[in-house]
């Protein structure tokens, strides 16, 4: 069964912003580089999802989610060029399943939908960055993402060590 995957507007996007911190906090406390170190926790978390509202707003970033019974248990985020001279592209940010929701393909639905939806806003490059040799990784990887290039030590992981980091375009046709 395919996960149902919910765009939301500016006016659900504050109501959904508990849910999107637990996530987001349960990420990072599993180890994902997204920019957080720990101690992280769910008010942190829920501070940054809510700074995000104005650019949800604005239409220069789309967050998906899918639901479970326990809430929010994935997200993908999609963030379109406002320069003029890169308005061609969108870049996938924080694409992110809860812990307990992982291995059943939510993460490969979420991006699909994403780059579904910047094809259709008119993009044609979409570009993402992950830390090198993680499960997201791979899944780029298999989903027909092109590297063109690894940067090391680019960030630290939760813990404060420096990860390598892997950069992904990909063409949208």
């Amino acid at each position: 069964m395919a996960p149902e995957i919910t765009r939301l507007s500016a006016e659900d996007f504050p109501a959904a912003v508990p849910d999107l911190a637990r996530l987001l906090a349960d990420t990072v406390a599993g180890g994902a580089s997204l920019g957080f170190l720990l101690p992280f926790d769910a008010q942190a978390a829920a501070r940054w999802w809510l700074a995000q509202l104005p650019s949800v707003a604005d239409g220069s970033r789309t967050v998906w989610v899918s639901t479970g019974p326990e809430g929010v248990s994935g997200t993908a985020t999609l963030v379109l060029e406002q320069k003029p001279n890169g308005r061609h592209r969108g870049e996938i940010v924080k694409l992110m399943v809860h812990r307990d929701a992982r291995g059943r393909g939510l993460a490969r639905a979420l991006l699909g939908t994403a780059e579904e939806a910047a094809a259709r806003a008119g993009c044609t490059l979409l570009l993402l960055d992950t830390e090198t040799g993680s499960a997201a990784d791979l899944l780029y990887q298999a989903a027909g993402w092109t590297g063109y290039g690894v940067v090391p030590d680019y960030a630290a992981d939760p813990a404060g060590s420096l990860r390598d980091c892997s950069f992904y375009y990909k063409r949208l046709d």
